[in-house]
C-alpha cells in the first residue's frame, strides 16, 4: 500500500468515526463510576450476564473463580450476577458496590487505553487489588496491566470517567481503535518489555504470584 492509498484509509476511518459519533447518544450522566456501559455475554435464559457467568462473591470468600449457579442469581443495574451459593447471592444483594467488577466488567488494560472491549473473569484473567475486582481479556492483558498497576489504573480511571462511563460502549471502542491515546504501545511492543523484564526479575508481579493483593 503506497502512502496515498495509506492516507486514503485514514481519512476514511477517521469519517467513519466522526460519522458514529454524531449518531450516537450522547453520555448519560452518571452519580457513580461504575454504572455502565457493563459488558455482558448470554447464556441460556441470562442474555446480559456478567462475568461470563462467575460468582463476583467468590473472588473475595474463596480467592478463587468460581463458576455461579444458573438458578441462583439476581438482577442488579439491568445486567444478571450468578452465585455458587445462596449465601454469596446475598452477600452481594447486600452491597453490590463491594463486590462488582470495575469499569463495568470490561478488560481492565482495555480500558486504560479508553477501548471497552474484552473481559474476564475466570482463571488467570483477574485481580482483586486494593479491595476492588478487576477483570481481564486475557492472561497477557493481565501481566501488560501489571507491569505498572498504579499508572495504568490511573489512565484508566481517567479513560472510564471521561470517555466511557454512560457511553455507547462500540461507539467509543470503534473511536479509540481508530484514534489511539497518546500513551499506546502495540502488543509486539508489551510483549517483548513484559519478556524482558520476566528475564531480569524486574516484574512488579512475578507469574504464580497470589490473586489477591492486600489493601496495603
Amino acid at each position: 500500500m503506497n502512502a496515498l492509498q495509506q492516507t486514503a484509509r485514514l481519512l476514511a476511518a477517521l469519517v467513519f468515526v466522526a460519522l458514529f459519533a454524531a449518531a450516537a447518544p450522547p453520555a448519560a450522566a452518571s452519580d457513580a463510576p461504575n454504572d455502565g456501559p457493563f459488558r455482558t455475554t448470554s447464556d441460556g435464559d441470562d442474555t446480559k450476564l456478567m462475568l461470563m457467568g462467575y460468582d463476583a462473591v467468590g473472588y473475595f470468600t474463596q480467592h478463587d473463580a468460581v463458576k455461579g449457579d444458573p438458578a441462583i442469581k439476581l438482577e442488579h443495574q439491568g445486567v444478571t450476577y450468578r452465585f455458587s451459593s445462596e449465601a454469596n447471592k446475598a452477600a452481594f444483594a447486600a452491597e453490590p458496590e463491594k463486590y462488582k467488577p470495575q469499569f463495568g466488567g470490561f478488560c481492565s488494560n482495555g480500558i486504560n487505553y479508553g477501548v471497552p472491549w474484552g473481559a474476564g473473569g475466570g482463571p488467570d484473567t483477574w485481580r482483586i487489588y486494593r479491595g476492588k475486582l478487576y477483570v481481564f481479556g486475557g492472561q497477557s492483558s493481565r501481566d501488560q496491566f501489571e507491569m505498572d498497576t498504579e499508572l495504568n489504573l490511573q489512565r484508566a480511571q481517567h479513560y472510564w470517567n471521561e470517555e466511557v462511563a454512560g457511553s455507547n460502549a462500540l461507539w467509543q471502542r470503534v473511536k479509540r481503535l481508530v484514534l489511539r491515546v497518546p500513551h499506546y504501545r502495540t502488543d509486539r511492543q508489551l510483549k517483548d518489555e513484559w519478556e524482558a523484564r520476566l528475564a531480569a526479575k524486574t516484574l512488579p508481579v512475578m507469574p504464580g504470584a497470589p490473586q489477591l493483593v492486600p489493601e496495603r
